[in-house]
């Protein structure tokens, strides 16, 4: 298979309304920067790839139908990728797929989500049929599986607010960051309410205005480029069942067996060791050592005293989220894609305030839907 690499990225400043721009202009400032970061115009681009999360977060349905135009796909090749949650990662993928497999020389995906124009509250507490209610969201949806995950890992309670310190105050770094934190506290954060046992009000995720767009080009391409690129090593994608007999939420097998995947096509036998930074996909302080554990960082029942030791903070053995990750910026279609972005972005050493000082490799990772869908990419400088 070809090689491929990102050659640039591009997003927007993350709020909680961006009133001055449509979803046609979200998406196309962060298209805009993304072109120029490649150093590349639109007679470069062969096809596009969208991602975007329910219409329902909008109340458009295929919105892909009315924004073609925008997103630059008019007379060319476009997909449109739905994956809930983690579709900003598997569009990425879809897109480095098709340019691994040669199918086109420069690939445009873009991923956006304008949750101003509609209610995702609303939209994930509908009941269609023969499904199982959830009437609080995602946070009512997932605070079981993490009260189940400190119960198993005997983890102390201080833990998710350690990690939202760390991450409000990485978002404080990134100019892009919907929730910039600088001064937040241990004390203030124990101090917010519960909103759904365990997850308190400072230890979850906004609601974003937000798009990403990448530029992912073949061999030659990513050789012509006159500024470093991210060479993508491996992606993985693994998927399951919402519910089944045995699933597993604290440890999904779907997330476990992508990692595996991932790792062994990278070449990478010791990821603690052998990864510079990773960009988790954490809506809920709880979820990183939680995912620490499912993407092979750490054993079950470990990932919380990486944590503990500060190891994920920047200048710790792994860095996760130094952009602020989702905990600061939450455009749920494009949430995936930032995670994948702000991996390449240290590689190439176009992190900004929030560059890990050496990063050669990283690692992007999304997961969306009843922690059912995955989508991964590790990239390295080289």
């Amino acid at each position: 298979m070809m090689r491929a690499a990102v050659l640039g990225t591009g997003q927007t400043h993350h709020r909680t309304r961006r009133t001055d721009v449509s979803m046609a202009g979200l998406c196309r400032k962060a298209i805009d920067r993304a072109l120029a970061d490649a150093g590349v115009d639109w007679p470069q681009i062969d096809a596009v790839v969208l991602g975007k999360a329910p219409d329902l977060f909008e109340g458009v349905m295929m919105p892909e139908l009315f924004l073609a135009e925008a997103l630059g796909a008019a007379g060319r090749p476009l997909l449109r990728v739905h994956t809930a949650g983690s579709v900003g990662g598997a569009t990425a993928n879809v897109a480095t797929t098709l340019v691994r497999a040669g199918v086109h020389r420069r690939v445009l995906a873009v991923a956006f989500e304008k949750q101003s124009e509609s209610n995702a509250m609303w939209a994930l507490s509908i009941q269609p049929p023969f499904t199982a209610p959830i009437g609080a969201g995602a946070g009512g949806y997932f605070a079981p599986h993490l009260r189940a995950y400190i119960r198993r890992s005997h983890a102390p309670d201080h833990i998710g607010a350690l990690v939202a310190v760390k991450d409000r105050r990485n978002g404080a770094l990134n100019e892009y960051a919907h929730l910039r934190q600088p001064d937040i506290t241990l004390e203030s954060v124990r101090a917010s309410p519960m909103l759904w046992d365990p997850i308190r009000y400072d230890e979850t995720c906004p609601s974003s205005d937000g798009a990403c767009a990448l530029v992912i080009g073949d061999q030659a391409a990513a050789e012509a480029s006159a500024r470093p690129v991210a060479w993508i090593r491996a992606t993985a994608m693994r998927t399951e069942p919402t519910f089944y007999a045995g699933k597993d939420h604290v440890n999904p097998r779907a997330g476990a067996e992508a990692a595996r995947a991932l790792w062994q096509a990278a070449g990478i036998t010791d990821p603690l060791d052998q990864v510079d930074v990773a960009e988790i996909y954490v809506p809920f302080s709880w979820f990183e050592p939680m995912w620490l554990e499912n993407l092979g960082f750490a054993e079950p029942g470990h990932g919380w005293k990486l944590v503990e030791a500060g190891e994920t903070r920047i200048g710790g053995r792994l860095p996760v989220n130094p952009s602020g990750g989702v905990l600061c910026s939450n455009p749920i279609g494009a949430s995936g894609m930032l995670r994948f972005a702000e991996a390449a972005m240290q590689v190439m050493g176009r992190a900004g305030e929030h560059q890990v000082a050496g990063a050669r490799t990283a690692l992007g990772h999304a997961y969306g839907g009843g922690s059912q869908f995955f989508s991964m990419w590790v990239v390295s400088s080289s």
